[in-house]
């Protein structure tokens, strides 16, 4: 049975780090998702999503491959865009923990598709997007998006318009008050100055462009970046548990 987010991460207000896979080829690709495992887990980032954001599937499946058994603590992910429905299997064959669906929504999922992987890898926890960055709209009320949402998924990850962009307090308060006690993560424009307001509201927060020199996402990740922010978000976590 796929395990719940907080079973997932086992830590308060979880971030999970994204790899984007740049480099001139899949051998350079693989040595820099190595190399930023090493810094994520370092720096205390709980999770990595390992994305083909700058490669292909056979990309993923080589970092994963290479980054597997017992040489990393981190949770790892995957989001194989444009077609994450394979993510189930590499995740299955390589001790992935997760995957991540930029949209567990009814006009963006093949439902059937869907639900037999979940069931043929029910081992594999989902990170679903609802009302996520370039998706489209359903037109259905927030409660009812999330109500769906909540149903296909281990957690709901939200964002604001675009890659880097901030995603609004209104909208993680407005998902919140539906939501209550279900996971919550915030899913892009992250950053050192706005990540305690936005962890003491959303309970876990993925990072990818701000972990890079300028937010450039063919550069490898920054540690002082990465240390920064992981400094403010144990700030978080005191404060929370303090607060509630």
């Amino acid at each position: 049975m796929a395990l719940d987010f907080k079973t997932l991460f086992s830590v308060s207000k979880p971030v999970i780090g994204m790899i984007h896979l740049a480099g001139h080829d899949r051998a350079e690709k693989v040595k820099r998702a190595l190399e930023e495992l090493i810094i994520y887990e370092e720096e205390g980032v709980n999770g990595a999503i390992i994305e083909n954001y700058h490669g292909d599937a056979e990309d993923v499946n080589e970092a994963l491959k290479q980054s597997s058994g017992e040489q990393f603590k981190i949770v790892r992910g995957i989001n194989v865009l444009s077609n994450p429905y394979i993510a189930f299997s590499s995740a299955h064959s390589f001790g992935a923990r997760f995957v991540q669906f930029d949209s567990v929504q009814t006009p963006d999922l093949s439902l059937k598709m869907y639900e037999w992987n979940r069931k043929l890898y029910p081992n594999v926890s989902v990170l679903g997007g609802v009302r996520f960055k370039y998706t489209r709209k359903t037109g259905n009320p927030l409660e009812l998006d999330l109500k769906e949402g909540k149903s296909r998924c281990e957690a709901i990850v939200t964002t604001g318009a675009g890659t880097g962009i901030e995603t609004p307090i209104d909208k993680l308060e407005a998902f919140k008050k539906y939501l209550g006690k279900f996971p919550l993560i915030v899913g892009a424009g992250v950053t050192a100055d706005n990540v305690y307001n936005q962890l003491m509201i959303a309970d876990g927060a993925i990072v990818g462009s701000y972990f890079k020199p300028n937010g450039d996402t063919l550069l490898p990740v920054d540690r002082p970046r990465v240390k920064e922010l992981m400094g403010i978000v144990k700030q978080v976590r005191k404060d929370y548990v303090g607060n509630n």
